[in-house]
This record gives structure tokens, C-alpha cells and sequence, in this order.
């Protein structure tokens, strides 16, 4: 396998942060870049926010404090959007 392929380093705060723009889209937080109209999708969301515990529990111990901060501060974040969508689409 060629590690080379590509032009930089991926960090992993930024990958972080776009699992959690993943989120935001699915719940309608912020616009689809495309243009399209919003479309929440409780299920997507859920998946991307299931992939950051996943991320969290396989990263345990090998992450920077600020790494496992930013981590647990947008697992949090997005857990706390998800129940308040679904409550909303419940009622």
C-alpha cells in the first residue's frame, strides 16, 4: 500500500470536526452545501455520532488531552442535538 498518495496529512481534530458536521447536516443545524433543501435524517446522524463513540473507544489513552476534549465535547454536542430532534419529530 502507498502511503503517499494524496497531499497532506489528515489531522485528526479536522476529521472529528467533519463527523460532526455530518451531524449538524442530518439534523437540519446548518445548510446542505449543494444548495439542496434541508432533509433531516435522524438515522444518518445517528450513524455519524455512533462512528465518533466508536472512534472514541478505539482512540482511549492514545489521544492529546486537547484531542480527547474536543472528542468529548462534540460526542456531548451532537448527543444533545439528536434527543432534541427526535423529541421534536415525536411530537
Amino acid at each position: 500500500m502507498n502511503d503517499s498518495i494524496g497531499t497532506g496529512s489528515v489531522e485528526f481534530s479536522h476529521f472529528v470536526a467533519s463527523l460532526g458536521s455530518a451531524v449538524m447536516l442530518h439534523l437540519g443545524k446548518m445548510p446542505d452545501p449543494t444548495g439542496a433543501p434541508v432533509n433531516i435524517n435522524l438515522d444518518l446522524a445517528r450513524h455519524s455520532i455512533d462512528t465518533l463513540a466508536m472512534l472514541k473507544a478505539k482512540t482511549h489513552g492514545n489521544l492529546t488531552a486537547e484531542e480527547s476534549q474536543l472528542l468529548e465535547r462534540l460526542l456531548h454536542d451532537t448527543r444533545m442535538m439528536w434527543l432534541e430532534e427526535s423529541r421534536k419529530n415525536a411530537s
